[in-house]
């Protein structure tokens, strides 16, 4: 994730343009700022641990490799069954 930036001295210049003092323009930049990087932290805090719930390629093949197994085991199961059921193999 890239982190947003916050333009501090811009926004300072702006609010001394707007009649602001220096010095309560300054605190309010920082003041932004701060809540921008708290903001940006707890994002990311969020996005990491999202991330670890996300399967991988590899997971899925995995999954896949299971499910495929279940699938023939599971077939000839029925093949089995069917055999019997029908006689096939004289038993």
């Amino acid at each position: 994730m890239t982190a947003t930036t916050f333009d501090t001295l811009g926004y300072f210049e702006k609010l001394k343009a707007a009649g602001f003092t220096e010095e309560q323009a300054k605190v309010q930049a920082e003041m932004l700022r701060e809540h921008a990087e708290a903001q940006n932290a707890a994002v990311q805090k969020i996005l990491d641990s999202r991330e670890k719930e996300l399967a991988t390629k590899t997971d899925l093949k995995e999954l896949e490799l299971r499910l495929l197994k279940w699938q023939f085991g599971i077939a000839l199961a029925l093949a089995a069954i069917m055999a019997k059921g029908f006689g096939w193999l004289g038993f």
